[in-house]
């Protein structure tokens, strides 16, 4: 599936989070903003980098009404870890069936090394109280991210 464009509705989910519990992109609607980025895997160097930054900047990501969701394949019991060695703030969702990523088209062909495989493509989704995507980021870059969605957060606050 491709990606969805900007001002649609986003695709609703119920998925598994690291709480133990299952989230639905509804159960935020109308309540707050989400800031739902999708990553390839738990404690490797980039998403580290991504998901401290977030950590980092949380407290200025909720004062502007906003919660963060990651989302990866990978399963709770791995997230869990994730959580407690870089004391995550916020919730990571496991998408071990990969049917999230695939409907918000970032489950995708890869190459690495000459090798191709199929994986997450680094991809945040800014999505409003009604639901509808506000903002994409694809190709993110960890260092910088979570400053470039703090700025978009402030400038349509």
């Amino acid at each position: 599936m491709s990606i969805p464009k900007e001002g649609v509705k986003a695709p609703q989910f119920t998925l598994v989070s690291s709480s133990g519990k299952e989230v639905s992109l509804k159960d935020y609607a109308k309540k707050s903003r989400v800031v739902l980025y999708f990553y390839p895997k738990d404690d490797t160097p980039g998403c580290t980098v991504e998901a401290c930054g977030f950590r980092d900047g949380i407290k200025k990501i909720e004062k502007q009404g906003a919660v963060v969701l990651g989302v990866s394949p990978d399963p709770v019991k791995t997230h869990n870890k994730f959580i407690e060695k870089f004391k995550l703030p916020f919730l990571l969702l496991a998408d071990e069936e990969k049917t999230v990523c695939k409907a918000y088209g970032v489950w995708v062909k890869k190459s690495m090394y000459g090798r191709e495989y199929m994986g997450v493509a680094r991809t945040t989704f800014i999505i409003g109280k009604d639901g509808k995507i506000e903002k994409i980021y694809e190709k993110v870059k960890p260092a910088e991210h979570t400053q470039e969605v703090l700025e978009f957060l402030t400038a349509n606050a």
